[in-house]
């Protein structure tokens, strides 16, 4: 016999009744799930052979209800945060074959997550370089793997590991012999997670871009199964004969150039990863610079009048992954001018100053620089991605 919970009002139970109150109804899932109400008086339980996930999602249950999750597929399974839903737990939110445990609801968007057993471990791999020694990050002492060009992780225990990527940074614009500068160039995306490895993967660090090019983007692993962060947009500039060319959508936008009308930069277009769009520029008649390249940390300058270039936008610093003193990537290139502007902290470089942009820094995804108000000054090219392993020693 089953739970006659949840109750109803005026409801007699039986002795049989009240002895099974604990004797939840098992609710199998084959498939990636949502959470929904009433799945408090079940056991949702995974059976899947592959990779899987349960997500919890906000306003759906109230404080003091409990959820009981398992995992018997031989799949991993792994508790999920919704949009605006916090879980904290001690242990793992990955579930091995045969693990489980409950969520325990502290209000309508955050929850703790009792694991009870089984949760997927760190797994261990060689592959790029090690940070030397290893870095201890809140606590926990880290293997930290870089890898500054393609290679290949090979994983010589399975289990969890944290990831860090970066995109290609955008070339700047460049100017000709139209009256117009180069725009700032984008930096590379940003994409950071935790995922569960069984066999080796390939490595792919994304180039950064030649003058008035997008960065290409990082990635782990091909395929189906592929995670993958996108390079940044290409700052806005000229072609002798073709006009003005407005700042590309990226990770994070290029930045726009000065032209015979206003021109917006370069939006960040790409869902899910973190980066800002370039700065405007004003009308030819009221600036001679362009804009700065957006950096994951903030959004290009944009110049209203005068002649020095935007500056990138700002990058990220992220010490707190690879261990160690301040460091920024992702920062957006400078616009182009009579006075380049400065490009953006991680990377991003400087604008022209009559002069081609200069190229973002390599391995930190900075947007180039755009190019100056002199004859043809080229954008500087994007610095390339990088990526990044980690787990646990």
């Amino acid at each position: 016999m089953t739970t006659p919970f949840p109750f109803v009002a005026s409801q007699v139970l039986t002795a049989q009744q009240l002895n099974d109150i604990q004797n939840l109804p098992i609710s199998d899932k084959t498939a990636s799930y949502v959470l929904v109400a009433g799945d408090e008086t079940k056991r949702t339980i995974m059976n899947s052979a592959s990779a899987t996930t349960i997500t919890v999602n906000n306003s759906i249950y109230t404080v003091g209800d409990v959820i009981q999750v398992a995992n018997k597929g031989a799949g991993t399974c792994t508790i999920t945060a919704g949009a605006g839903v916090t879980i904290n737990t001690s242990g793992s939110l990955a579930l091995a074959q045969y693990g489980g445990g409950y969520l325990l609801a502290l209000s309508a968007s955050t929850f703790t997550f009792f694991n009870l057993g089984g949760g997927a471990n760190y797994g261990v791999a060689t592959g790029g370089t090690a940070i030397s020694p290893d870095p201890t990050i809140g606590g926990q002492v880290y293997r930290v793997l870089q890898f500054t060009s393609d290679g290949t992780l090979t994983v010589t225990k399975s289990g969890l590991f944290d990831y860090y990527m970066v995109g290609g940074g955008g070339g700047g614009g460049q100017r000709t012999n139209v009256d117009t500068l180069g725009g700032g160039g984008g930096a590379g995306g940003i994409s950071t997670g935790t995922i569960y490895l069984t066999a080796n993967q390939s490595i792919d660090v994304g180039a950064g871009g030649a003058s008035q090019v997008a960065g290409l983007g990082s990635s782990i692993g091909n395929g189906a199964g592929a995670i993958s962060v996108a390079g940044g947009g290409f700052g806005g500039g000229s072609e002798a004969g073709a006009g003005y060319i407005p700042g590309g959508y990226g990770a994070s936008g290029g930045g726009g150039t000065n032209g015979n009308a206003s021109n917006a930069g370069g939006i960040a277009a790409i869902s899910g990863v973190t980066g800002f769009a370039g700065g405007a520029t004003a009308k030819y008649a009221t600036s001679t610079a362009g804009g700065g390249g957006g950096g994951a940390g903030a959004v290009g300058a944009t110049i209203a009048s005068g002649t020095t270039g935007g500056a990138g936008g700002a990058g990220v610093e992220i010490n707190t992954f690879i261990g160690g003193s301040s460091y920024f990537v992702a920062g957006g290139g400078g616009g182009g001018g009579t006075v380049g502007g400065a490009g953006g902290n991680g990377g991003g470089g400087a604008g022209g100053s009559n002069a081609a942009g200069t190229a973002g820094t390599a391995n930190k995804g900075g947007g180039g620089g755009g190019g100056g108000n002199s004859g043809t000054s080229a954008g500087g090219a994007g610095g390339s991605g990088i990526v990044y392993i980690r787990f646990k020693v």
